[in-house]
């Protein structure tokens, strides 16, 4: 990866940068100081997104920086480029913002008034981006009835995970066929636009004054409610789970209204979606305990279907 963050900084005009590897998950990201200022110079995982669904997410970037709202904004090569290829490797650079992610910095006290601030920047992000009008050109994934539940869910077939047990597949299954007439039935009324989609810690920074959402990969159309859910998601286990909910939601409500009404059901389809996350990633470092995490999750929250209509 060092040699090709060589040959891609002199395309910023970054001639003898410092950089530091910062993040190597999904995509890798180097951190960049030259002359006193520091960028996000990002080396996306190879077959993940086209170029025209990057060059969208970095036009929403674009848009959602300019808002009320704090957001990486993209910054063009010196030709003016927001996304090139270098050995196969799509690559681009983004604004740094300060802070650290809630995954490795969440204080112990006033969580709940951070999840408050979380609902309420939530809430502007969707306000700006219902107002922002795309280009003809946007495309961006569906997290739609079909990209949660279809015969290819954009996170892979969720029933099929090679760690569930024959009845927990057969469950699986009959989950899916409940959840997918249970969505049908009330998709036309639920609040739908451009939502982040992975609103986990890790992807929430956090410098003691305020949040900023990183992180746009995964990133495209779906429910708000999945939004919601998302956040909530990892922390369903922690005492204090009940009032985080109660801030995030309280947060969201002041600046945005949202029919919550089906909240619990969305908190179980994100716990199934990442049980189809984790099929491709079992060999990753710590991906067997991690599945097994996911698996019980996602059948903890089967419950929910019960008391749906």
């Amino acid at each position: 990866m060092n040699a090709i963050v060589k040959k891609a900084l002199p395309l910023w005009g970054w001639h003898g940068a410092d950089y530091t590897l910062v993040a190597a998950r999904e995509n890798a990201v180097y951190r960049v100081r030259f002359r006193g200022e520091t960028y996000a110079l990002r080396l996306h995982r190879i077959g993940y997104r086209s170029d025209a669904e990057l060059r969208s997410e970095l036009d929403w970037m674009a848009a959602i920086s300019k808002g009320d709202l704090n957001a990486p904004s993209p910054i063009p090569t010196l030709s003016g480029k927001t996304l090139l290829t270098i050995d196969n490797t799509q690559i681009d650079a983004l604004s740094w913002l300060s802070g650290a992610p809630l995954s490795e910095h969440f204080p112990s006290e006033n969580r709940a008034s951070i999840f408050y601030q979380l609902g309420q920047n939530m809430a502007k992000f969707h306000i700006i981006s219902d107002a922002w009008t795309p280009p003809d050109t946007f495309t961006r994934p569906a997290w739609n009835r079909d990209g949660l539940l279809g015969e290819t869910p954009l996170w892979d077939r969720f029933w099929e995970n090679p760690q569930l047990s024959t009845n927990e597949q057969t469950l699986f299954r009959q989950v899916r066929t409940q959840a997918n007439a249970l969505l049908s039935r009330h998709e036309e009324t639920l609040d739908y636009g451009l939502i982040h989609a992975d609103l986990v810690p890790t992807n929430v920074m956090y410098d003691a004054q305020r949040l900023t959402f990183i992180d746009f990969d995964d990133g495209g159309y779906g429910y708000r409610l999945f939004e919601i859910a998302t956040a909530l998601l990892k922390f369903t286990r922690d005492p204090d789970y009940p009032a985080l909910r109660a801030a995030l939601i309280k947060g969201y409500t002041n600046k945005r209204e949202i029919n919550l009404e089906l909240l619990d059901f969305f908190m179980l389809l994100r716990a199934l979606t990442y049980v189809g996350w984790n099929i491709s990633r079992m060999n990753d470092k710590g991906g067997q305990a991690r599945n097994a995490r996911f698996i019980n999750t996602a059948l903890e929250l089967t419950k929910y279907l019960k008391n749906i209509n």
